[in-house]
């Protein structure tokens, strides 16, 4: 009697966490997985959006594999994701493990601080570095000339404007990652740091032995999660440089987005995109196996 009392309460109880999976379930499928599968769908026609779909087979994926613009783009992204990436990685891990160290109210003034930027839309984060990147009324020009240097172009120079977009990449991104790094820092249990203590291990010894291992499975988390996010920035550069200037910010998302809507070649940029969500999952793929053990 007592077992089927168990059996009914474990029921309900998957009934209800069922229930309450069930919208972010819903939401998958219709905003995620039936658009992907679309798409793969689209990739074989010649459709703008308003006349009747045109059967092509492989034609779109031919013509990318011929389209020297578009791997340019792609060249462009994997630049940026090369340099944000492991920046990020180092620099948000850096500062939770000097944040964790702070034992004061202060840790968490700066744990918001960091964040904050996180909070704010990709819009308003864009327009507010535009005007600090203006060449002729911004901070930073301004700044440069009380230090005796120069006035740089950043968004308007072609060899400076990839980096600051990273640059903005950086400052939105680090204090969520960060966090995250804290979580799993504040979760290993104080008596390994106290015993390697004991031992004469000092804090490089610490953070290389015991802190970096046991926070492995977020630092893949991370390293996966941004890499994915890398090669879909598209909305700080449609509004700091709209892929300019003369293309050098012109990235892969930017150029799908570009084909599809504003050239109405919805059939290629599916084409282009399935490509792109094929190189993401074996990149995930590699970089996973690569990072942990079976």
């Amino acid at each position: 009697m007592k077992n089927k009392k168990l059996s009914k309460r474990k029921r309900r109880e998957a009934a209800v966490a069922y229930v309450f999976i069930l919208p972010d379930f819903i939401g998958l499928i219709v905003f995620v997985i039936i658009p992907i599968l679309y798409a793969f769908y689209i990739s074989f026609f010649e459709w703008d959006l308003i006349n009747e779909k045109v059967f092509v087979g492989l034609g779109n994926y031919v013509r990318m594999k011929n389209n020297a613009e578009w791997w340019q783009a792609l060249l462009r992204t994997v630049k940026l994701t090369l340099i944000y990436v492991p920046v990020l990685f180092v620099t948000s891990l850096f500062f939770a493990v000097l944040i964790s160290n702070i034992k004061s109210k202060a840790g968490s003034f700066i744990k918001t601080s960091f964040l904050m930027p996180f909070a704010i839309t990709s819009v308003i984060a864009s327009t507010l570095w535009m005007f600090l990147y203006n060449e002729k009324r911004g901070y930073l020009n301004a700044l440069l000339n009380l230090l005796g240097i120069k006035k740089q172009g950043f968004l308007g120079d072609g060899g400076q404007a990839l980096f600051c977009i990273i640059a903005v990449l950086l400052w939105i991104n680090l204090g969520y990652n960060m966090i995250l790094f804290l979580s799993a820092i504040k979760d290993i249990s104080q008596s390994y740091n106290e015993a390697a203590t004991i031992d004469g291990a000092n804090g490089w010894h610490i953070f290389r032995y015991i802190t970096f291992p046991l926070i492995k499975q977020t630092s893949v988390f991370i390293l996966i999660t941004t890499t994915i996010a890398s090669f879909q920035v598209l909305d700080l550069i449609m509004v700091m440089t709209k892929g300019g200037p003369a293309s050098a910010t012109e990235v892969g998302a930017l150029y799908i987005y570009d084909r599809s809507f504003n050239m109405m070649e919805m059939g290629y940029g599916s084409a282009l995109s399935v490509f792109l969500f094929l190189c993401l999952l074996v990149f995930s793929f590699v970089q996973l196996r690569l990072t942990t053990k079976e």
